[in-house]
């Protein structure tokens, strides 16, 4: 399966994001914790290079919380300021505003010494279609401001929000980069979400999200579709249209019937808190874990 989708608005909000990176003093990113490096847009880190940064891990209710963590020790590395946050719940907010006055503080150092007083720290939020970033900033400044929505590119234009006297953010539509350097990139985002499935084959699409559960989340399968799952993903992905009786003509299985529900599944929670990477040299734990199932 081949990706390569950006449409012309995400190029107009790069050169947006261009325009205005000189009027911020710090880069808050939203990445989603399910794919924590896949999620990240490399432009961003050219855009924003001679400012603060700071990732927050999103949704991190969906995600693998052992793994969750990896990441998080990742990004620390890297010499990013950290914060892994539930954006429904609220959960986390705090150690957002706390990290972005911290990230700052330097800056605003050098703004009272040039007699500058009670500047707010201006932020940037910017991430990928579909990581949460307006419902993210509704909780973070704790009212309905942005409109939110669930469908990749809902958020357009530009908007100030002020925070609190301290805090104003820049919100920017989410934008995608112009190719796909490793094509598993594009299969971990459609699996989320973040690509229209409109362009996408189904089918293929869930027999690859089968054939990585098999790998790295075994059991995960059998315990929800009651099919045994050590046979080849495409045998299984059958054996679920025939459990769940998707079924088409001749009574044949309905593969992409099978495979939207499978999606679904995995994206309601369903199927349980599956991470979809881990950081470059690590390994996906195996044994007991956090999940639900």
């Amino acid at each position: 399966m081949h990706f390569q989708w950006y449409p012309g608005h995400m190029t107009k909000a790069r050169r947006m994001m261009q325009e205005n990176i000189k009027l911020i003093d710090i880069m808050v990113e939203l990445v989603d914790a399910r794919v924590p490096l896949s999620s990240k847009n490399p432009d961003i880190d050219e855009l924003a290079k001679n400012k603060a940064r700071l990732i927050v891990l999103n949704k991190i209710d969906m995600a693998d919380a052992r793994i969750t963590k990896e990441w998080e020790n990742y990004y620390k590395e890297k010499g990013f300021f950290v914060a892994k946050v539930n954006s429904r719940s609220g959960a986390g907010m705090k150690e957002v505003k706390k990290l972005i006055e911290e990230a700052c503080r330097d800056k605003k150092e050098r703004d009272r010494k040039r007699g500058i007083l009670n500047r707010p720290v201006r932020a940037m939020i910017a991430g990928i279609p579909n990581v949460g970033k307006s419902t993210f900033i509704n909780s973070f400044a704790g009212k309905a401001c942005t409109k939110t929505g669930n469908k990749p590119g809902v958020t357009k234009g530009k908007q100030w929000i002020k925070i609190n006297k301290n805090v104003e953010l820049l919100d920017t539509p989410g934008i995608l980069w112009p190719k796909f350097e490793d094509q598993k990139v594009g299969l971990r985002l459609a699996w989320i979400g973040s690509i229209k499935e409109e362009i996408l084959d189904t089918t293929e699409m869930a027999i690859a999200f089968l054939g990585f559960l098999q790998e790295e989340y075994p059991g995960a399968l059998e315990a929800r579709y009651h099919v045994e799952e050590r046979s080849k993903a495409l045998a299984v992905l059958e054996n679920i249209a025939l459990e769940r009786g998707c079924l088409g003509k001749g009574g044949q299985p309905d593969l992409e019937k099978a495979g939207l529900i499978v999606l679904d599944d995995y994206r309601s929670l369903r199927l349980g808190l599956i991470s979809l990477e881990m950081p470059e040299g690590k390994m996906f734990p195996k044994g007991t874990d956090e999940r639900k199932m």
